[in-house]
């Protein structure tokens, strides 16, 4: 028998149990054992529920058990997630977690922990929820160089995009739908700044790279900005706009971004809509690669973390995850980075086209109807530090979108 531990009885935790309770045959059929769940660690009690009898408040009944061999972690955040994780690897015990924030800070500590113990820190649900990306870049793709790795990593901005521009409704009517459905959460920041997506690239850019890529070095920009006449312009031009969390390579460099792009009908990620979410790898070798399912959710999260467990269980004592060092990688700056711009701004095309092309270079111009005293227009590729440069020339741009070739 492989007794586990829950650290968390939330949305996530809660699912961990259904998973095994419902696949539970079938689970430890691939096993060759028995798995059990021995504790689940939470404050509260759940009086009614079968597990409460399993529950404790201590966490040092767990870490000083030696029939623990895998501990979940599904609590959140950094602490006491860190510290508890921390000590059941030293203790000898495996961990499997969802926990982005946890791995995208402290990962190249702990996989470097469970190493020197020959066991096993492993995070798949912490990227694409119940979408497999981790173990693939593990194991599949293990002899490739990879060299683009672009998602739509958060369904709850996807969701929001998916309705703007199907549906024409602005961002805050979007918005408190999104948070009706359960689909947003009351304080949405994390979602539609950024925030979730750049950890989650934080972590593949650390995979691929092999070195520490820290969140806070990765220009991110949200959706708040998105309004209904920048969809507008996009179903004009044939495209769509999307929340993008993309880790390139530029020669010798790595550079990731969290950012809106237009994207044309021929990118794979076009017609990745509502809260599904997409990840699209290019190796040197394969070529391209596509992930696509359920980026959210209690049981796609759950599933991806039992499978963890799993992986674990077949694998006790012997270290199978690669390793990322603790040493900083340092990111390309955005500003050297070259791309496609769309740009809106106030005033009459023919006007404007001959001061926008001495600056801009050969531009395409982009009208809607409908929208009086202001047009688009898309420019040629060019660094973000030369379209900064050349903007600030214009007092009447509204708005900015890169594109995604």
């Amino acid at each position: 028998m492989i007794n586990i531990a829950v650290l968390g009885y939330g949305t996530v935790g809660s699912g961990v149990v259904e998973v095994i309770n419902t696949n539970g045959a079938r689970i430890n059929q691939r096993i060759g054992d028995e798995l059990n769940v021995k504790y689940i660690l939470d404050l509260r009690d759940f009086p009614g529920d079968p597990i409460q009898e399993k529950v404790v408040h201590d966490f040092e009944t767990i870490v000083n058990d030696k029939d623990i061999q895998i501990v979940v972690e599904v609590m959140g955040g950094i602490e006491p997630a860190y510290t508890f994780v921390k000590r059941s690897l030293q203790a000898g015990k495996s961990v499997a977690t969802s926990n982005k924030a946890l791995v995208a800070k402290h990962g190249a500590e702990l996989l470097s922990i469970a190493r020197e113990q020959n066991i096993n820190f492993l995070f798949e649900a912490s990227v694409g929820g119940g979408i497999p990306i981790i173990r693939p870049l593990n194991s599949s793709m293990t002899a490739d160089e990879i060299e683009e790795i672009t998602g739509i990593l958060n369904g709850t901005t996807n969701y929001m995009m998916t309705k703007m521009f199907y549906e024409g409704a602005d961002y805050d009517e979007v918005l408190k739908e999104a948070q009706d459905n359960g689909y947003a959460e009351r304080n949405p920041e994390a979602d539609v700044e950024g925030y979730d997506a750049c950890r989650k690239i934080a972590i593949l850019s650390s995979l691929i790279s092999g070195q520490q890529v820290d969140f806070e070095d990765i220009y991110t920009e949200g959706i708040t900005k998105i309004t209904t006449e920048d969809m507008m312009y996009a179903k004009e031009m044939g495209m769509t706009i999307k929340l993008l969390a993309s880790s390139k390579r530029h020669g010798d460099h790595l550079h990731a971004i969290v950012a809106p792009y237009l994207l044309s009908k021929d990118h794979p990620l076009y017609n990745v809509n509502g809260v599904f979410n997409a990840i699209f790898v290019h190796g040197n070798v394969l070529g391209d690669a596509m992930f696509y399912g359920s980026g959210a959710g209690k049981l796609p999260t759950a599933s991806a973390v039992v499978a963890d467990v799993v992986d674990e269980a077949k694998h006790l004592h012997r270290n199978i995850m690669t390793m990322w060092k603790s040493d900083k990688l340092e990111l390309l700056p955005i500003k050297d980075t070259e791309k496609r711009y769309f740009v809106r701004i106030g005033g009459n095309p023919e006007a404007l086209r001959a001061h926008l092309e001495s600056e801009f270079g050969p531009v395409k111009i982009v009208t809607v109807e409908g929208l009086e005293d202001e047009f688009g227009f898309t420019t040629e590729i060019m660094t973000e530090r030369a379209y900064e440069k050349n903007a600030e020339e214009f007092p009447g741009i509204k708005h900015m979108i890169r594109i995604e070739e």
